[in-house]
């Protein structure tokens, strides 16, 4: 396994993929034995945990370099460290999000695997001794990266460090940047009438009054009627959050329920009208459903938001209204409203995007474009909302097939160099711990070609 990709294999230890043939027959035949293979401090490492993994991680698929029999229990070794390091330092797990992390491998597992019986009978444990290895194992995973973000979280590349990491990269390892596109955008969502707004809470104040009255189930209307299409397959419900998770409005009337099985009052969010039902609290964490409706625009409303982006665009091709104050004015874009229309990039926090990046429909838009032009109003699909919305687009800058360079590549150039530096950080503090650390490797064991050769003293 190379260097550069060893601590992000341990990164997502939890989530690992491991299989193939190994050649170590003599591990092969002794791991089914139990018994102490590693001692990392005051902690063990049996082979019936070496086992463990190797199992659950070839039901997911995937290779690896090597021995799994020699990777394998080094992973657990290194999650060992961090997660003592993690103790250390008081570092604490978010139980919510675990809880989350389980539900949704539980359900990836189940899904591929038809039915709880033969999950039962593939790992030969109940699903309630699965359901807390995966806790444990979502736990420790989370402690890890805790611990290694902390170690690089104050790496920060200055111009100067950048530069000579661009200095000494050899010609074949500067990286080739696929053509690249900066753009602003205007949109608009169409103007929904008073009348299907008031319908649509009309709905949801029947919906409450059948649940509130034991006439209906939440989660039989929310699975039947909810426009938020991913937690209707799970009746509506989110598993447990805490309120940052949630956006304000909805935050504060969820917590606010006090009765489980009681339904909350409209609420009104960006995404549409809600209706809450509190299942469980748990200290700062809440698990509830929802039903969730959108007022639906009828098709002059449809027309009358492309005529008007239509005539924005028209107005900033005129000059009489440059494209950042019109993005600030009109705009129903909060992401880019307030940097003038100027969309970013979520990958890299930068402008830049490449074609394949971008919505398909702001894609197939700006790629004939030229640069300074304005398009003509189009409807595109929204990830965000789930329904259809209207823009305009400026193209501000497009940037060809290149070798990356100082000059246009900066950010990407600062994210390799500080990925360097974070990533030789946490070798330094790696080898550090295991030299001051007891460690005892099995006779059998040390015959394996370790990543780090600290191991073995």
């Amino acid at each position: 396994m190379k260097r550069g990709l060893f601590i992000l294999a341990v990164l997502l230890f939890g989530a690992a993929n491991v299989a193939g043939e190994t050649d170590s027959l003599k591990l092969r035949e002794t791991s089914l034995i139990d018994g102490v293979v590693w001692v990392v401090g005051d902690e063990a490492i049996l082979r019936s945990d070496v086992e463990q993994e190797r199992v659950r991680a070839r039901y997911e698929g995937g290779k690896t370099a090597g021995d799994e029999y020699c990777s394998i229990p080094e992973q657990i070794a290194l999650q060992k460290l961090f997660i003592h390091q993690a103790k250390i330092d008081s570092i604490e797990v978010n139980n919510g999000q675990v809880e989350m992390q389980v539900n949704a491998q539980m359900a990836f597992y189940l899904r591929e695997i038809g039915s709880k019986e033969k999950l039962e009978e593939y790992f030969s444990k109940s699903i309630a001794e699965i359901k807390d290895e995966m806790k444990q194992a979502f736990a420790d995973q989370s402690l890890m990266q805790q611990v290694q973000q902390s170690l690089v979280e104050n790496i920060n590349a200055t111009p100067s460090d950048i530069k000579k990491y661009y200095n000494r990269l050899n010609e074949d390892s500067i990286p080739m940047i696929p053509a690249q596109v900066e753009i602003q955008v205007i949109t608009l969502e169409p103007m929904i009438p008073q009348s299907a707004i008031e319908a649509t809470k009309d709905r949801l104040r029947e919906f409450a009054d059948r649940v509130n009255s034991g006439k209906t189930d939440f989660s039989m209307l929310a699975r039947l009627y909810s426009d938020d299409t991913e937690t209707a397959k799970r009746g509506g419900e989110l598993g447990f959050v805490g309120k940052g998770a949630l956006v304000p409005e909805f935050a504060n009337v969820a917590f606010s329920l006090t009765e489980p099985g009681k339904v909350s009052r409209i609420v009104e969010t960006e995404f549409g009208f809600h209706i809450i039902q509190l299942i469980e609290k748990r200290d700062d964490r809440i698990n509830c459903r929802h039903i969730l409706l959108r007022p639906r625009a009828t098709a002059e409303d449809k027309v009358a938001s492309l005529r008007q982006l239509d005539s924005i665009a028209s107005d900033i091709r005129s000059g009489k209204v440059p494209f950042e104050v019109a993005a600030q004015m009109f705009s129903s874009d909060k992401d880019s409203k307030l940097n003038g229309g100027l969309m970013v990039n979520p990958q890299d926090g930068s402008s830049k995007f490449e074609y394949q990046n971008l919505p398909s429909e702001i894609a197939k838009k700006v790629y004939d474009m030229k640069v300074g032009e304005i398009s003509d109003a189009f409807p595109m699909f929204s990830e965000k909302l789930n329904h259809e919305i209207y823009a305009i687009v400026r193209v501000v800058e497009k940037i060809p097939n290149h070798k990356a360079n100082a000059k246009d590549d900066f950010q990407l150039l600062k994210n390799m160099c500080e990925g360097e530096m974070k990533q030789k950080q946490l070798e330094d503090w790696i080898k550090n711990k295991i030299r001051e650390t007891y460690i005892y490797i099995s006779p059998e064991w040390r015959d394996c070609e370790y990543h780090y050769k600290e191991w073995v003293k």
